[in-house]
């Protein structure tokens, strides 16, 4: 086996990642979880039925979960990189027949901060650096804090929570240098074919903004919406900057970053301070649940976008006012999926189960377990519940009673705060979904970019594939060649790689 893989790669590739590959090939063990305990599946959450919710008794996932939350004291595992601003959303569109959240109740005003970020890279790095960039936004609402927390591009690059950490730490420095190795990126993502359209994404120009004002945001999972009848429907949420979107180039970013290092955040607070009010609209998809399996792809994965489902505007964001202390507000603001108002529910998205876990609680380890009892966090009505104690907490409480049901101190449930309900099917289990469908719709982002666009992205991504392992290489090939044949023939080109080799690889994978 050691010599097969060999006369596959250059000489050079073969000391530090390249020969821990080789030496995990040669001298395989069990993955464990920390107590020893063998893993039996670490590429599927379990869940409850093929399209059913994530269990929570699916300990290798909440543990993976739990130890990557709590990686980075204090700086932020993924999102260091942060500038935030205050604003208001106006409900412009009567949506009472999708759902009770009052955010959305027609003519409603709500105060939000908003928070964008960089994903990968660190509290200091270079705003040029090549990122999907953090588009999350808390609503002060009515009935509680709901926080939209997404990203400037509409999918993911996985589809399923386990793997999250798994990404993240292949995106990350290696950790034996901490450089940035592209050779780990690609080992990884050669196994993870669900991630060619937003890879795709990444390595367009879309994958360097010129600006956040210049830059549209996607809350990248479906959602429920819940009417007062306990109706559902899916929906998926899309923030349309009006200031239209605006790229760097490679080019461009190399000048950019050679003047300055910080021009999205600059360029935020400057146009603030004058009065230059970015605004963005948002709008929604809607399925029926009756839709979901009319789809050839599952509407639920979260590496997919939509097509050709019509989008409704329902409100617009107006961000209007720079934080008054960057650390106060930007970094201690406690952005998570969990934070739901009536009306508002998540999918069955196996990402988006994950993740109403994993953020409440990475905040909860970063902030403590009053968190939410800052000002940036604290929400506009009044908390009222039998949490306690913990450190820092600076609340009042008065009452002798901090336990529910009480006579003494009642606090009522709320009735059309109840979950919607969700007819499950089959047993517990752990496997991928059924409908896969993972290149059809990178090649079609790829064919929507124009012909600088393609040569840019083709230049990109083909010069990082260049100095990745030979399989790896070929076989990421392969998917952009699946996607596209135009995109992988020129990508093979760039990277050195065999085409006939990625061809025959391309033919043996599933549309």
């Amino acid at each position: 086996m050691t010599i097969a893989l060999r006369a596959f790669m250059p000489s050079r590739l073969l000391t530090g990642v390249a020969a821990g590959l080789l030496a995990c090939a040669i001298q395989a063990a069990p993955l464990t979880r920390d107590n020893g305990a063998p893993v039996g599946d670490n590429q599927n959450s379990q869940t409850a039925g093929a399209s059913g919710p994530t269990l929570l008794q699916d300990v290798q996932l909440i543990q993976k979960l739990q130890r990557f939350d709590r990686e980075r004291i204090p700086e932020r595992v993924v999102h260091a990189r942060g500038t935030g601003a205050r604003g208001e959303f106006v409900a412009t569109a009567d949506i009472s027949d999708l759902t009770v959240a009052k955010v959305f109740e027609k003519g409603s005003k709500t105060p939000v901060f908003v928070r964008f970020s960089s994903v990968v890279h660190g509290n200091h790095s270079p705003e040029t650096l090549r990122d999907p960039r953090g588009f999350a936004t808390k609503f002060y609402t009515a009935e509680g804090n709901w926080d939209l927390v997404g990203n400037n591009f509409p999918t993911f690059f996985i589809r399923d929570a386990i793997k999250f950490p798994d990404m993240v730490h292949a995106f990350k420095p290696n950790p034996q240098t901490n450089l940035d190795d592209n050779a780990r990126t690609f080992d990884f993502f050669s196994h993870i074919p669900e991630a060619t359209r937003t890879l795709t994404q990444l390595f367009s120009n879309e994958g360097t903004p010129a600006s956040y004002r210049q830059m549209d945001g996607n809350g990248v999972h479906a959602y429920k919406l819940v009417n007062a009848k306990g109706e559902v429907h899916y929906v998926k949420f899309h923030w349309k900057s009006l200031q239209g979107q605006k790229n760097l180039d490679p080019r461009e970013v190399a000048q950019v970053q050679s003047q300055d290092y910080s021009h999205m955040t600059r360029d935020l607070i400057a146009a603030i301070d004058k009065g230059d009010f970015p605004k963005w609209d948002l709008y929604i998809q809607i399925l029926k649940p009756e839709d979901l399996p009319t789809f050839d792809f599952d509407p639920l994965d979260a590496t997919k976008i939509w097509p050709n489902v019509p989008e409704r505007k329902i409100g617009q964001m107006v961000l209007n006012k720079n934080p008054d202390n960057v650390f106060q507000e930007t970094e201690q603001v406690a952005m998570a999926p969990a934070n739901l108002v009536p009306g508002i529910e998540p999918s069955e998205d196996r990402l988006l189960q994950g993740r109403v876990f994993s953020y409440a609680d990475t905040q909860m380890y970063r902030l403590g377990a009053n968190g939410l009892q800052l000002p940036v966090n604290r929400p506009k009505v009044e908390v009222n519940n039998g949490n306690q104690d913990g450190a820092m907490n600076s609340g009042h409480s008065t009452s002798g009673v901090n336990y529910q049901p009480s006579r003494l101190m009642p606090r009522e449930e709320t009735a059309h705060a109840r979950y919607s309900r969700l007819p499950l099917t089959g047993t517990t289990q752990q496997a991928k979904i059924q409908r896969e469908q993972n290149f059809k719709q990178a090649g079609e982002l790829y064919r929507s970019y124009s012909q600088k666009d393609r040569q840019d992205l083709i230049a990109s991504l083909g010069g990082a594939l260049a100095d990745v392992d030979d399989e790896s290489k070929h076989i990421m090939l392969s998917f952009f060649y699946k996607a596209d044949a135009e995109y992988g023939a020129g990508l093979t080109k760039v990277a050195k790689g065999d085409l006939k080799r990625v061809q025959a690889l391309a033919a043996k994978l599933a549309d």
